[in-house]
């Protein structure tokens, strides 16, 4: 999976998301709206990680998708 299919198909990816990052609540996915650096924002955000750390884990994810 790469990221234009996630960005392309956000509403269907949402649930996914939330489903490995747990914390971002709904606003937050509204806000992302499909977004990477945003969604990667709001994992440093709710997780405290390194802008590097959150990189990894969107592409950790993206890997296993």
């Amino acid at each position: 999976m790469n990221w234009n299919q996630v960005e392309g198909s956000w509403e269907q990816f949402k649930g996914k998301v939330q489903a490995e990052w747990g914390r971002l609540t709904g606003d937050d996915l509204d806000v992302i709206r499909g977004d990477r650096k945003q969604l990667a924002g709001k994992i440093q955000e709710r997780y405290g990680r390194a802008e590097e750390a959150a990189e990894r884990e969107i592409d950790d994810w993206l890997t296993r998708g």
